[in-house]
């Protein structure tokens, strides 16, 4: 067998609405992939992750790729504000999802909260600051907390099933967590005044390797017992990666799926503003990336429906000559205008195609808004992920932004290959594939934007 820096990489991608499992050749072109709708079970102490699910599915589809091509590293990559916590023998609790409000009214976890000047996390809602989940299961569970060895941010919790050693991780326990404090490089002082010292296992790089598969998944996956697993990455910097290895500062990636996250690596701090949902983000190499985000994703379902075809310039510029404009926000989990109800203003489209329109140029706007907020004024704007194959999107954005050179990353697995890198960092075998983006010639588009930014809550 070929040794194993020479076999193939999967890559683990666990997102907040599907997983996937995707392997890539050395080069960093994809192979195959594999995935499965994620969902929340409704039973229990609280809604939560379905890991059975998601395990069956990963030991199934490892089995599968392996027999396409040999397999030679295990990568994971996941959605944030999840974690676990894990004892001798698995879970100790289930892992608790985001979107429950059940820790949203803890008075005496919003007295001990670090300042945002510390951890640059703002408050979030529902559950969304991974603290905040962990304080509810210590306070309203407290003999299954204490059996707990480990809290492990969620990419970790599956390396950790994959290869029986556990890790801290920067970009993880960086993602809006309330537990780690970017500048001073170390974990915030709510881990120490909550006791949660001992829970955190020793930090390792994202790309470092942890061990080989256990026997147990070297057995049920036909893998070889000496495939490595990595340590793993939060899925918005695994995104951002393949940028950091070819692109100087300053730059903004614009990484787009259930949440739009823009970050501006090089960006002022000074603009950060914790009341609309900025934050500090961490690279994989521990340095802050100030970052905005809305849940675009979402929000582009909630308004063009489920299944929307793409549409094009022309039902874009249809929709403008109408006077319609989708105002902020239609999902309440995130974004700086997440406690105001959306509202359509003008006519409602009455196609599908005018209503995708109508979600693509709502998505733009805001994406330009998150620009300014962020002071993102300088450098090129690269959009990847789902919206990078919404052709309309780009363009509108291209031109909203004259001053910024704006561009796509093709890639249509672009999380799952930032990830792949790993295998290969930090002399990564592939960087980033971009092509620039023409901006749309639209009557009626600077009229459009300020009227629209006239009509923003206040």
């Amino acid at each position: 067998m070929a040794p194993a820096e020479e076999r193939a990489i999967a890559v683990l991608d666990v997102g907040k609405t599907n997983v996937k499992a995707a392997l890539f050749d050395r080069d960093g072109s994809i192979l195959a992939e594999r995935g499965m709708p994620n969902r929340v079970v409704g039973t229990g102490p609280y809604p939560h992750a379905d890991v059975d699910a998601i395990w069956a599915f990963a030991l199934a589809a490892l089995r599968e790729l392996d027999g396409l091509r040999r397999i030679g590293d295990l990568v994971v990559t996941t959605h944030g504000a999840s974690g676990a916590l894990v004892g001798d023998d698995g879970l100790v609790l289930p892992v608790m999802d985001y979107e429950w409000d059940g820790p949203a009214t803890l008075a005496t976890y919003d007295a001990q909260r670090p300042p945002f000047s510390e951890t640059f996390s703002p408050p979030m809602p529902v559950g969304l600051n991974l603290a905040r989940q962990v304080a509810w299961q210590q306070d309203h569970r407290p003999e299954a907390f204490a059996r707990a060895r480990w809290l492990l941010a969620y990419p970790q919790y599956w390396s950790w099933r994959l290869s029986g050693v556990a890790a801290t991780e920067v970009t993880s326990l960086g993602c809006h967590t309330d537990l780690w404090a970017p500048f001073a490089d170390r974990p915030s002082s709510l881990v120490e005044r909550r006791g949660w010292v001992r829970l955190l296992p020793p930090r390792r790089d994202a790309w470092d390797v942890l061990g080989p598969v256990t026997p147990e998944v070297a057995a049920a996956t036909g893998l070889a017992p000496d495939v490595r697993v990595r340590v793993g990455i939060h899925d918005s910097n695994a995104s951002l990666l393949p940028h950091l290895a070819d692109t100087p500062a300053p730059f903004t990636v614009v990484s787009t799926g259930t949440w739009v996250i823009l970050m501006a690596v090089g960006a002022p701090l000074a603009a950060l503003d914790p009341a609309a949902d900025m934050l500090v983000n961490v690279a994989a190499s521990g340095a802050p990336v100030p970052t905005a985000r809305f849940m675009g994703g979402r929000e582009y379902a909630a308004l063009a429906g489920e299944g929307a075809s793409l549409p094009d310039l022309a039902d874009i510029e249809a929709v403008i000559r109408a006077g319609t404009l989708a105002v902020p926000c239609f999902s309440p989990q995130g974004g700086p205008y997440a406690a105001h109800a959306g509202r359509i203003e003008g006519p409602s489209p009455g196609t599908p195609e005018g209503r995708a329109a109508l979600a693509t140029l709502y998505s733009a706007l805001m994406t330009d808004d998150l620009l300014n907020r962020l002071g993102a004024t300088a450098g090129p704007l690269v959009v990847e992920g789902r919206f990078a194959s919404n052709p309309a999107f780009g363009a509108l954005l291209a031109a909203l932004r004259p001053d910024q050179q704006v561009l796509a990353a093709p890639d249509t697995a672009g999380t799952a290959l930032g990830a792949a890198l790993l295998a290969s960092w930090p002399s990564p075998q592939r960087v980033a594939a971009r092509h620039l983006l023409a901006p749309a010639t639209l009557d009626g588009l600077a009229a459009c934007r300020e009227r629209w930014r006239s009509l923003l809550p206040r």
